[in-house]
């Protein structure tokens, strides 16, 4: 067994059936399969738990199981792990990373919050736990209009580090706070250039949108969500077509449920392509979990001292979330 390539690098018999052979393992190792809505269908498919960052985070808290197999990108991993310290947890491919907490070194994030006394630190869950270990409180899209609300009106925020999310939180609240200057390199793609195109082709579809798009897609659309959030709209909504601006992972799960609607993929900017995707989300493939759970590797490891401070904000959102 290699795993010095982030995955474990063993041959695959191709005469497997790799979803029979994953579910025997699953049982076998006492495991739990987590996949974020943005995997591929067939990870999804095979997930015993589906969904955005603060569902994995929750399902993972309150787990029975032994080991969790976490499909989703390298900070989700973390945050199960210093939830679940006693569990292994595994990340069938640990390459997959994320460009919004890349676009947020740690030592300089520090040295940021250092420079600001006397705030109260607020950061995206899509933050290494280093980042996490610096933060007050942590957020997702999914509650942090409603975890911001909750602090005093006077309350000094810092927020990190998707300064869309930021500017959306803090032109709905009303609240002044210093937001980080970082991004997600999917959500960034999207223009209103695009999406106007697809609305005069689709005129009576609704439009769904991620809050971490920029502002001038944001203020196209119908629903601004998380994307557990958005999923909801659409099985609620009488529409029946949406367009969707957000990681086109979200579509499968948008099509599961409402078998009877019209879902269209919003493209990036550039119109190489008919949907956005995340690289690093599409890392993780049937291979990669069948060696993972036979291997059981790799596994996440997290520096004690910053599991120590970093649950401190983990804790208190699942706290606020309730």
């Amino acid at each position: 067994m290699n795993v010095d390539k982030g995955y474990v690098d063993a041959p695959v018999d191709p005469s497997l059936d790799l979803r029979a052979e994953i579910a025997r393992l699953k049982r076998e190792r006492g495991a739990v399969i987590m996949a974020h809505y943005y995997q591929r269908p067939e990870i999804q498919e095979l997930a015993d738990e589906i969904g955005d960052s603060l569902a994995l985070a929750q399902k993972a808290a309150r787990t029975d199981a032994k080991v969790i197999v976490l499909c989703g990108v390298h900070f989700m991993g973390e945050t199960a792990k210093i939830l679940c310290p006693d569990k292994t947890v595994i990340v069938p491919d640990v390459n997959a990373g994320c460009s919004l907490a890349d676009s947020c070194p740690a030592d300089e994030f520090a040295a940021f919050v250092a420079s600001h006394p006397g705030h109260t630190v607020i950061s995206y869950v899509n933050t290494s736990a280093a980042v996490k270990a610096v933060t007050d409180i942590l957020v997702t899209s999914s509650n942090a209009l409603k975890i911001v609300n909750s602090l005093p009106k006077d309350e000094k925020i810092i927020f990190g580090p998707d300064r869309n999310l930021g500017n959306y939180i803090a032109a709905t609240t009303g609240r002044e706070m210093l937001i980080w200057d970082g991004a997600c390199h999917v959500h960034e793609q999207f223009s209103l250039q695009r999406l106007l195109e697809l609305k005069r082709e689709h005129p009576f579809a609704k439009i769904l949108v991620h809050p971490e798009c920029p502002r001038p897609v944001r203020l196209l659309a119908n629903k601004v969500g998380s994307t557990q959030a958005l999923l909801e709209f659409a099985v609620s909504d009488e529409a029946d077509e949406f367009i969707v601006a957000t990681e086109s992972g979200i579509m499968h799960e948008l099509r599961r449920r409402c078998p009877n609607k019209t879902f269209i993929a919003a493209p990036p900017e550039d119109g190489t392509c008919a949907c956005n995707e995340c690289n690093f989300m599409k890392m993780i493939t049937l291979e990669k979990l069948y060696n993972s759970l036979l291997y059981m590797a790799p596994a996440i490891e997290v520096d004690q001292e910053v599991a120590r401070r970093a649950v401190v904000p983990i804790r208190r959102m699942l706290e606020l979330s309730n």
